[in-house]
């Protein structure tokens, strides 16, 4: 699809969008999410979506962070609406995230002032700096580094100030540093009915799976026999990625 960059965001525009959406991807795979989440992005983007991906690099400080993306988007939505790319009609906008980008988008929603129709958050983790960054442990132990806020204070921040109602959170099977379960207890308890939990299969970095190109010779072999399986059993976790997340905003449809 044709990628644009706009203001620091990478971003798609199909012919008759529907909706808008925001995404912020992991830690160390966030500096280009148009590349490392292409095929998942650009599978939104054919079913109608505006894709709005911005990239950022992962620091100490997640408020700021937070802060900046947003601020990112805002920018990038308005150049999009005065340059005309981008009729000036109202479509819901959705927050995606995988792994640290649900904090942000967590964040977001809980110390600005946003406007949202939900959040998609697939593979939420928070934890402390020194589980997150192995290099941490070798500094000096009297040296206190921790993200801004910490695993504590998010908890926190979105039990008591988190305004985005509908939310959509996604765990893979074979996830061990998934975090979700205590994420959706907290949700829940704010918005009760409005939260949805969903148990897929796949490990923390099936959002990441790309197109495999499989060119079938003159003949059909054996060899390309297994090659086509490979690739239809690759494809069967990251399918049901994209089903369950279209499904969830809207759910009239067709798939």
């Amino acid at each position: 699809m044709d990628w644009k960059e706009v203001r620091g965001n990478w971003v798609i525009i199909p012919r008759n969008p529907i909706g808008i959406i925001h995404f912020l991807g992991g830690a160390f795979v966030a500096t280009a999410p148009h590349i490392t989440y292409r095929w998942l992005l650009e599978q939104m983007a054919s079913k109608g979506y505006v894709v709005i991906a911005t990239p950022f690099v992962n620091t100490l400080d997640h408020t700021a962070i937070a802060k900046s993306v947003l601020l990112n988007f805002d920018r990038t939505l308005e150049r999009l609406h005065d340059s005309g790319a981008l009729r000036k009609l109202y479509f819901p906008i959705y927050g995606l995230g995988h792994s640290m980008g649900c904090k942000l988008h967590l964040l977001i929603g809980s110390l600005f002032k946003v406007e949202r129709a939900g959040n998609i958050l697939i593979s939420f983790n928070n934890y402390a700096a020194k589980e997150a960054i192995p290099l941490v442990e070798q500094f000096n132990s009297t040296l206190k580094i921790e993200f801004t806020p910490s695993p504590l204070e998010t908890n926190k921040l979105v039990q008591e100030r988190y305004t985005i109602r509908r939310n959509l959170l996604i765990k893979f099977s074979n996830d061990t540093i998934d975090q979700s379960t205590a994420l959706t207890k907290i949700l829940q308890g704010r918005f009760d009915d409005m939260v949805t939990a969903q148990t897929l299969p796949g490990n923390h970095t099936t959002p990441l799976g790309q197109d495999i190109k499989w060119q079938t010779g003159t003949s059909f072999t054996p060899f390309d026999a297994l090659g086509q399986w490979l690739k239809q059993e690759a494809y069967r976790d990251l399918n049901q990625l994209r089903s369950s997340i279209l499904l969830w905003m809207n759910p009239l449809a067709p798939p």
